[in-house]
């Protein structure tokens, strides 16, 4: 049993990944400030060895006596998404970098750290070029610019893994409606249609549950992969927003979209990326974009509405 701490696990990610590391018999404590009133934890609950802390990932003496004893540090905790970022600012510098800050002052040299940096890091590179772990990074937006920060101080204290996440899709007990994959099916469901700014642009896609999985292969071989960085997505998934469409259609027959040369996205971001070097330490994703739009159909069926999103 290793003694994990997720700040920021009653997230999209923690929601996820807390009740995989619980059913394999790990101790977990998570810190949270419950910023958008979840329960998506109450199903934890029960287990012996899940602990709860409401509390701020920024506040000195919060931080302090959470980390006690802790074996593994998953720092979840971030304002995620350009829009979420540019909205407020001050509260995505003082959550993505100042609280890193504060966290590596506190943690002992002894206490793992895998950090879930993003892929958006790679900016607009273009769909030419294959971007590996050592590609220039070359943030646009506010929040791949905060995250690529703190990355590189996490890199530079050591004894940590830099997990470079693809855009994340599928179903949470936490439900995100503003990631791509996520608002697509949604609109496909109950508008049957999209309108496409730059359609042509390209990234790489994640299940949510792959990449909680993805956390549990660092701890479970951490010796061998710290130091690092990965970058983790769908070898199969780097595709523009039309093909993605054209996915969707494929289990939504009359879902339309239309491409607009007028407005943008504001995530400018373009990229594709290898996976080869995760793959490599025996990491093999298990669900494919197919199977999350099958699953998000059904979610969208359940809730219904559109209240589940970061802004």
């Amino acid at each position: 049993m290793t003694k994990v701490i997720i700040i920021g696990g009653a997230g999209y990610i923690g929601s996820v990944l807390t009740k995989m590391l619980l059913d394999e018999g790990h101790s977990v404590t998570i810190l949270d400030n419950f910023r958008f009133q979840q329960n998506s934890l109450l199903d934890c609950c029960h287990y012996k060895n899940f602990f709860v802390i409401r509390g701020d990932c920024r506040d000195y003496e919060t931080v302090k006596n959470t980390l006690k004893d802790q074996k593994v540090i998953i720092p979840l905790a971030a304002l995620v998404g350009a829009p979420l970022c540019d909205t407020d600012q001050t509260a995505a510098l003082s959550t993505n970098i100042d609280a890193i800050k504060l966290l590596l002052s506190l943690r002992t040299p002894d206490q793992k750290i895998i950090f879930p940096s993003t892929g958006s890091g790679y900016g607009a590179i273009g769909p030419d070029t294959l971007c590996t772990e050592e590609t220039p990074i070359a943030p646009i937006s506010l929040y791949a610019k905060t995250k690529i920060e703190a990355e590189k101080m996490i890199l530079k204290s050591g004894n940590s893994i830099i997990f470079r996440l693809s855009t994340v899709f599928g179903t949470s007990p936490r439900p995100r409606l503003d990631l791509l994959v996520n608002d697509f099916v949604y609109r496909a469901v109950y508008d049957r249609s999209v309108i496409l700014f730059e359609s042509t642009f390209k990234r790489n896609f994640i299940h949510v549950r792959d990449i909680a999985r993805v956390f549990i292969h660092g701890i479970n071989n951490f010796e061998k992969m710290k130091n690092e960085v990965y970058n983790v997505g769908l070898k199969e998934a780097n595709l523009s927003k039309k093909e993605l469409c054209e996915k969707i259609k494929q289990f939504i027959p009359d879902f339309t979209y239309v491409e607009s040369s007028i407005g943008t996205d504001p995530d400018q971001r373009n990229y594709i990326v290898s996976t080869d070097k995760i793959n490599k330490t025996g990491f093999v994703p298990q669900y494919s974009l197919d199977d999350g739009i099958q699953e998000l159909i059904k979610t969208f069926t359940i809730l219904g509405n559109k209240k589940y999103s970061n802004v």
